[in-house]
């Protein structure tokens, strides 16, 4: 079976095939490459971009932070990485597995990529702020994990951040294109709850506002 490193090699192999950003592959734009062609004159044009945010807000989701550890590599200084994510769910009971759109803008992801691992931190109630501080980009990931507690989760060593209702630890199991985001698939290593944190219900996110759901 292929370990952790075996598995990020591929995804950041993937990644530069893909035209996505790595460390050593810088992004030249902001996605791949389309083919120009000349449009119909009955072609009815494509959603326009803020259309599609204002009906799509209308589904309601939870929210999540997804997190990677730090870099193990001999004299690497990189801290752990971490992004709030809204596009994951449950993919397949048998093998496990999840996944998580991540945009290829983002700076979270190669980093992810080269761990092979990562810990879905599925946030509850009363943790918007911390889900602010890493839907933040342009910054610092270590910024991110400043005051915030976590632990090393059990299977991956990805940051297990304190106080979440759910968490699930995963292996990068594959990586798929998604127009501007990657489609990334997880097979479950681990996974557990905090029944404390549960009782007082998810995080929601509904047009483009917070909201919580009591049990």
């Amino acid at each position: 079976m292929m370990g952790h490193a075996g598995m990020a090699a591929v995804a950041v192999r993937y990644l530069r095939s893909a035209g996505a950003p790595t460390a050593t592959a810088p992004r030249s734009g902001p996605g791949p490459a389309r083919a120009l062609r000349a449009a119909r004159a009955d072609e009815r044009p494509p959603p326009a971009p803020e259309d599609f945010r204002r009906v799509l807000g209308h589904f309601a989701s939870g929210v999540t932070v997804v997190t990677a550890p730090a870099a193990d590599r001999p004299g690497a200084t990189e801290p752990p990485a971490g992004f709030a994510c809204q596009s994951f769910a449950a993919l397949s009971l048998d093998p496990p597995l999840v996944v998580f759109m991540v945009a290829r803008t983002s700076s979270s992801w190669p980093r992810i990529a080269r761990a092979g691992v990562f810990c879905v931190n599925v946030l509850g109630a009363g943790q918007e702020a911390l889900c602010r501080a890493f839907a933040v980009s342009g910054t610092r990931t270590a910024d991110k994990f400043a005051g915030v507690r976590y632990a090393p989760a059990p299977a991956t060593g990805s940051p297990l951040l304190a106080g979440v209702p759910a968490w699930v630890d995963c292996a990068v199991h594959a990586v798929h294109t998604g127009g501007d985001h990657l489609i990334v698939v997880g097979r479950v290593e681990a996974l557990g709850t905090d029944d404390t944190a549960a009782a007082t219900g998810p995080l929601l996110f509904h047009r483009g506002a917070f909201g919580t759901l009591t049990p």
